[in-house]
This record gives C-alpha cells, structure tokens and sequence, in this order.
C-alpha cells in the first residue's frame, strides 16, 4: 500500500476498459503513457502540484496486452520530478519493449546522462504549462539541449496554445528534435483553419525537427466521450499533414483527469477517427515511433 494518500478529487484510471473494436497493426507502440510509484517503493516529490493514485508498470504492462500493443514510451510523470527511479525500473522490467522520456535539471551530470541512455531513455521532458511548474523551464532547456545532442535524444515540450506565440521564437531555435505533447493543446472550440492552430500547423511545416503527438482526445474535447468527434478535425489535419512525424499513446493513467475516467479502449477505436488508412496507422502506430525510440 502506498505512504501517500492521493487527492480527494483524483480519478482513479478505468479499472474495465472495454476490448477495443480497432485491432492496432503488428509492433505497435503506446508512445505516451506514465508510471506512478508504487508511492512506497518510489516517493513522489516532495515539490509535486498532484498527489495521484499508483499506477504501476506491471499494471501498464497488462493494458498494454490487453490493448493490443507491443510496446510503451514511458514519458516521466511530473508527479514525480527529476526522480526517474520509478522510470528507470520500468525500463529496466520491460524486456526492451519500453523506451522513456526523463526530466532532468541543469545540475544532472554527463554520467547520469548516459545512465540514463543505457536503461532506455530517449528524450527529455520540459513542461511549459503554466499550472504545472513554478517556473517556466527556458534556461536549462537550452542548456540540456546541447548537452543531449550526441546522445541522439529528443525534446519534449508541453505547452498551451495561448502560449505558443510567446513561445515559438524559443522553441524553433532548438537544436534538437522536438516533440510536441498534445498538438499543444488547442482550443477545440475554435476553427481548425483559426489564426490560433494554424500557427501549429506553420511550426510543423517550417521546421521539419519537430514532430507532433496526436493523443488525448479526453483533455481536448468538450463534447466529450466516447466519441471526442470536436477534436477529430484537428488531428486528422495534423496525421494527413504530417504523416512521417506524428506518434499516438493512451496516456495512462491520465494525469489530472477531472472531468470522467476515459475508457483507453475507446482511445484505442479514437486511432481509424485520425489515421483512415492502413498506411497512415502503420506510420502513426508502428513505423514513427521505433524511428525514433528504436534506431538504437
């Protein structure tokens, strides 16, 4: 049992997800899901926004299973700070069917780096939502940026549509691939062709680094499930746009869920919504993602 209590108003992830009708192709990868302590073994932060509920990588592995899906990208949980520990022991349980996303400080060593590297890990999170940090991460992401470069690892970067003007001149200066969380989050309730997505869709375009996750449909949405139909328009802009640069995950065991627990096999059936065909699934689901966590 874990030592932490989670918040009163944290929803726990689905306990029955429904068998998916959508049959993801052969090798396919979850390229965004977290791990939760457990609390005992792996203490969340003490800086922490959240205090959530376990969720761990055994557990991720039988939803994985039971999906259809052959491996995971662990992406750091801010839960859990620049403590990777819980990280690192997923990716070292995995059978190297699992690939992680770290957050770092400017402090970490060249050492701890290819520590890191060794157990899996393939990019570093910066978290640019304003909620979530204390303070926005521009100094040491420009400095671990050209730190990582040799390694061949990505950026990730989380941010909120509102918030990318500011933002872009930043961002397209990396030197790094760059991986955007969420297709940035945008405002569904406003035009796929809108000024506000459209500058998302001129930073894909213009700078062939970055790529684009089209996942979490529940955060986006405000019609809301199963369907999630209002945020269809704008990834399947970005799959057909972009097909060679985009990556899809669950996102369990959804961080900060307030509005209803998703159901990771309607998830699962969002994926023919976004990606019609056999060829842009297999690029989302399969080719993308070992580009850029397996090439090693």
């Amino acid at each position: 049992m874990s030592k932490f209590t989670m918040d009163a108003d944290w929803l726990h992830w689905h306990q029955s997800p429904s068998k998916p009708a959508y049959t993801p192709p052969a090798g396919a990868v979850d390229a965004h899901c977290h791990v939760f302590g457990p609390g005992d073994q792996f203490p969340f932060a003490p800086e922490r926004k959240y205090t959530p509920c376990d969720a761990s990588k055994d557990q991720l592995w039988a939803l994985r299973d039971y999906l259809g899906f052959s491996r995971n990208v662990i992406v750091q949980a801010t839960c859990h700070g620049a403590d990777n520990r819980a990280l690192v022991d997923a990716l070292n349980h995995s059978n190297g069917m699992a690939r992680g996303v770290a957050t770092v400080k400017g402090s970490v060593t060249n050492a701890e780096l290819e520590q890191l590297h060794a157990a899996g890990v393939r990019g570093v999170r910066f978290n640019f939502v304003k909620r979530l940090v204390d303070a926005l991460p521009f100094d040491s992401l420009q400095s671990i940026a050209e730190r990582i470069k040799h390694l061949g690892w990505h950026i990730v970067i989380y941010f909120e549509a509102q918030e990318l003007p500011e933002l872009y001149d930043f961002f397209t200066a990396l030197p790094t691939t760059v991986v955007v969380d969420h297709m940035g989050r945008p405002d569904v309730s406003k035009p796929v062709d809108g000024p506000e997505f459209q500058l998302f869709v001129k930073l894909m375009r213009e700078h062939e680094n970055f790529w684009s996750k089209v996942t979490c449909p529940e955060r986006l949405s405000l019609a809301g499930p199963p369907d999630y139909g209002d945020v269809v328009p704008f990834a399947r802009h970005i799959v057909d746009a972009f097909p060679d640069r985009v990556l899809w995950g669950t996102d369990w065991p959804h961080p900060n869920m307030k509005s209803h627990v998703p159901d990771d096999g309607k998830l699962v059936d969002f994926i023919p919504k976004i990606a019609p065909t056999a060829e842009l699934q297999q690029k989302l689901l399969v080719d993308n993602p070992m580009r850029l966590y397996w090439q090693d």
